[in-house]
């Protein structure tokens, strides 16, 4: 039900801006009969880099009210040109909103005094010289280690007590437009850049910055830079009606519980968690102990087999080594034994040439002589009774000459006959004619 009365209050909020004419849309945005609230109070964040402006919050309107656009630094669209924001102004039966736009000059802004060098007419924060942006450390929060062109003048604070957010109206501001404003109204004008469009949508779409659920503290108050809602650049609204007090207070005690009890929940969720985790590190750390231990004691065992292979094997080639040593000190032996018989064979054989050829060499003894061809001898009569021989044993046969020997024989010759032995009865002596 809710839904369809914002979608009602939309329809009816686009019918407003419908039913404008074109030529006064330049002008004013929105109408609206109900004054808007006062300017929200916070502490400027710090400049996040030189270049950039200050461009102030204000409230704008929406289909659920009026909600909060925070304060925030922006880089402008070109070297030289500053800031002059919108403002809401009475005209005669409605408030409606004059945009903020980019020129050279600062023009009128309904004397809104909203702070930081915006007092109600012209800037004070600072000026451009030679393309850079001078900054008055007065009003303006910059870190003067990282910002050399800085200034300090004093700027009257004419805002104590003072948040209105119109011009005109019941209770507005009853400022005008000076000579020089105007004519700054009629310059080459820039609109909100597209960082500064993007901020301002992602503040319609934030329920908290509703005026109507923040009563005119909303939290995010101002950002380091457009369109940051969280983090430490974002700063939130100072003060607060009387009457909302207890109600913040019980609010933040019941978001501290919430928050305390979601915190408790999420840090035994994680230790649960841890815990699993840890029970699971421990099981796979078993698991691969395991395997290490199993995969250890395999490489031992083929570790060992493959030492007591290589050990047989070391001792086979070392069994048929010593086999092949015995085998070759056999054979020396035998190359030796036969070394020595060849050696006393050729020994011999040359001691018998030798001989044979001395032999052959000695003369025949005189008392051989060769007989050719005597008759034979006369039978010799001799004792019956056996008597002593005196006959010399039988000649050993010498050894056969080499034929060089031989040659020097006569073929022809007979061999000598064997001589007779004396005999000791000599045969009758022949009588001489």
């Amino acid at each position: 039900m809710m839904r369809i009365r914002s979608s009602v209050r939309y329809l009816l909020f686009l019918f407003v801006i419908l039913a404008i004419p074109a030529t006064l849309f330049a002008q004013f945005g929105v109408s609206i009969t109900v004054a808007p609230p006062e300017l929200v109070v916070y502490s400027q964040p710090i400049c996040p880099q030189e270049g950039y402006l200050w461009a102030p919050g204000y409230w704008a309107y929406g289909p659920d009210g009026y909600f909060w656009v925070p304060g925030t630094w922006v880089e402008p669209p070109e070297v030289g040109f500053l800031w002059t924001p919108g403002y809401w102004g009475w005209g005669g039966d409605a408030y409606a909103w004059n945009d903020g736009y980019w020129g050279p000059t600062v023009g009128f802004y309904g004397g809104v005094n909203y702070g930081y060098g915006y007092g109600g007419s012209g800037y004070e924060g600072g000026y451009w010289r030679d393309n850079h942006f001078s900054y008055n450390r007065s009003v303006n929060n910059v870190d003067e280690r990282n910002f050399h062109n800085t200034y300090d003048k004093p700027v009257r604070n004419e805002r104590a007590g003072n948040y209105v957010s119109y011009n005109g109206g019941n209770g507005g501001i009853t400022a005008r437009a000076s000579p020089a404003e105007e004519t700054a109204a009629h310059e080459r004008h820039t609109p909100a850049t597209a960082a500064q469009t993007e901020h301002h949508r992602a503040a319609s779409g934030n329920h908290e910055l509703l005026a109507s659920v923040n009563h005119g503290r909303p939290p995010i108050a101002a950002t380091s830079k457009p369109g940051e809602f969280s983090g430490k650049g974002v700063v939130a609204a100072k003060g607060a009606a009387p009457e909302n007090k207890a109600t913040e207070t019980k609010a933040a005690a019941t978001r501290t519980n919430e928050n305390k009890a979601a915190a408790n929940k999420a840090a035994a969720t994680r230790t649960s968690e841890n815990k699993a985790a840890a029970n699971k590190a421990a099981t796979r750390t078993s698991e691969n102990k395991a395997a290490t231990n199993k995969a250890a004691a395999t490489r031992t065992s083929e570790n060992k087999a493959a030492t007591n292979k290589a050990a047989a094997t070391r001792t086979s080639e070392n069994k048929a080594a010593a086999t092949r040593t015995s085998e070759n000190k056999a054979a020396a032996t035998r190359t030796s034994e036969n070394k020595a018989a060849e050696n006393k064979a050729a020994a011999t054989r040359t001691s018998e040439n030798k001989a044979a050829t001395q032999r052959a060499a000695q003369p025949a003894p005189s008392h051989v002589k060769t007989v050719a061809a005597q008759p034979a001898a006369k039978p010799v009569h001799t004792n019956t009774s056996p008597q002593p021989s005196h006959q010399a044993a039988p000649r050993a046969e010498s050894a056969p000459k080499p034929a060089a020997a031989q040659q020097h024989q006569t073929a022809a010759k007979p061999a000598a006959a064997p001589k007779s032995e004396p005999s000791h009865q000599s045969a009758p002596a022949e009588k001489k004619p």
